[in-house]
């Protein structure tokens, strides 16, 4: 059991690996067309989060949407209701459009910290609001949820061994929250900030640690992969899936599925449709001698921005509307829907277009490196040895070379200027598995004892990306204090006899 104070992001590491290796197909709408029957479709989803800050009374971890309430007379915190309203209001808009003989698709993200405050605030109705949305069967056909990581950490500067952390805590906390059966039905990954890593072993981790926790797909930004041969991706690879192959730096190989975030961060392409209007100018593609649609997938911030706050709604119920209206015109012929990934996904499986027949993409700048590695270890499997030296030579080289990953914020570093947060959270992080991997390597029932996940919970909230956004001041204050407490209780942990004694709280 977890204590009342900490969220449950451990101790049933087992029972949610099993489960979610048990996944069943997508839950189809009646009233949906078939796969020859699709022209085009568009896939949008909203990312919903606020940090974790000690900034609660007497410096009690709380939800920066509780202090947004609490102080409504600092920046833009009135913001703060206007924003519970968004993270409930779908269960309320999409209930409408099936009524009104309409069929909406939406894809929900929603990090662990954020599921975490409406708890800790009591907010029962946005609780209610999603559970509705993740558990209705009415609804179930509408609403795909995407797994993340659950203090929305960036993947490229996360320690490779928390990266399976963060993705296990997320399943643990939304089981808890939703149960087995909504947690089965999530299958595909939406990686903070879109921050795909392009280092070799990152990458390679990544994709190792979601196959491990069951997912099928991610999404991924346009910028962040490149063709095999370097190039940008074509336009049927923009509008249709793809395979990410990560080569880890020994050589061996993994890969997963994606669908293509077009470029463009602005919430207003979300907030005002535009995937919709993309789609309804799209034609069918042709992948592995089938016809299937083309699908623009797109991914915002659900409430940052007026667009956003007060735009979107009316925006989301118009289009789904003149979808609806389009459909009745071409009755049986192909038209434009709206379609979740894993719905899309499962359709071309059933046509006969499995994930072998999809183009192979990499993560970007890879053609640049296994070439170099190559030039130096001609007709030789890669080794970690030869891909540093080759990264460390474009580097030099090439200015234009980056292992930093890619995101949609290209234009923000979450390293640079950063070492008072990132040198901090790599040693905390170092002493985490240092105390703890040879304890519950012996007896995993330890993820279940109060020392650890007190510990965890300091350590994945250290690693959340808005601690090394908005600059130095009072965010890399929070980072620092929250280090402070995740060394003390890793200091309280390591005291001869404590954890192993120590059972849940």
């Amino acid at each position: 059991m977890t204590s009342p104070s900490l969220p449950p992001i451990a101790g049933r590491e087992a029972e949610i690996l099993g489960l979610v290796q048990q996944r069943g197909p997508a839950v189809r709408s009646p009233q949906g067309r078939s796969l020859e029957q699709i022209r085009s479709g568009f896939a949008c989803a909203l990312h919903m989060h606020q940090p974790t800050i000690p900034a609660g009374v007497d410096g009690a971890l709380i939800s920066h949407l509780q202090y947004m309430l609490e102080h409504p007379g600092e920046g833009d915190n009135h913001n703060a209701e206007p924003f519970a309203q968004c993270y409930r209001r779908l269960a309320e808009i999409i209930p409408q459009l099936i009524q009104e003989g309409c069929d909406p698709r939406i894809m929900l993200d929603y990090s662990g910290n954020l599921l975490w405050g409406f708890e800790q605030m009591g907010r029962r109705d946005i609780l209610e609001a999603l559970k509705r949305l993740s558990c209705d069967p009415s609804l179930q056909p509408h609403v795909e949820w995407l797994g993340s990581f659950w203090s929305h950490a960036v993947a490229p500067s996360t320690p490779i061994p928390d990266l399976k952390l963060q993705i296990l805590a997320w399943q643990q906390h939304f089981e808890t929250l939703f149960g087995a059966e909504a947690l089965q039905r999530v299958k595909g990954f939406s990686l903070p900030e879109m921050h795909l890593p392009n280092h070799p072993d990152s990458l390679y981790e990544l994709v190792k640690a979601l196959r491990e926790c069951g997912y099928e797909w991610l999404l991924v930004q346009e910028h962040s992969v490149e063709s095999l041969d370097g190039s940008s991706l074509s336009h049927g690879q923009k509008y249709g899936p793809n395979q990410l192959v990560a080569c880890n730096s020994s050589g061996a190989a993994l890969s997963i599925t994606v669908l293509i975030k077009t470029q463009g961060s602005d919430t207003k392409l979300v907030g005002q449709m535009q995937p919709c209007y993309e789609a309804l100018g799209l034609e069918p593609l042709q992948l592995a001698g089938t016809t299937i649609p083309a699908l623009v997938s797109q991914i915002a911030d659900g409430e940052n921005g007026g667009v956003m706050m007060n735009e979107f709604p009316s925006a989301f119920i118009q289009a789904h509307h003149r979808i609806a209206a389009q459909g009745r015109e071409s009755g049986p012929g192909p038209a434009t829907v709206a379609i979740n990934g894993s719905d899309y996904l499962e359709r071309l499986a059933a046509a006969g277009v499995s994930s072998a027949d999809y183009p192979r993409v990499q993560a970007i700048h890879h053609h640049k490196l296994w070439q170099t590695v190559g030039a130096h270890t001609p007709g030789a499997p890669p080794t970690p040895e030869a891909t540093e030296a080759a990264i460390a030579e474009l580097q030099a080289s090439d200015p234009a070379f980056s292992m930093a990953g890619a995101s949609w914020t290209n234009d923000l570093s979450w390293v640079e200027g950063y070492a008072n947060v990132l040198e901090p959270m790599q040693r905390l992080s170092a002493r985490f598995h240092q105390v703890f991997d040879p304890l519950v390597e012996n007896d995993p029932s330890l993820t279940t004892s109060g020392p650890y996940q007190n510990a965890l919970l300091h350590l994945l909230l250290l690693e959340t990306s808005c601690f090394r956004y908005w600059g130095q001041g009072t965010w890399t204050d929070y980072a620092r204090e929250i280090h402070r407490r995740g060394e003390a209780a890793l200091d309280a942990a390591a005291a001869p006899g404590l954890v192993q004694h120590q059972g849940a709280d």
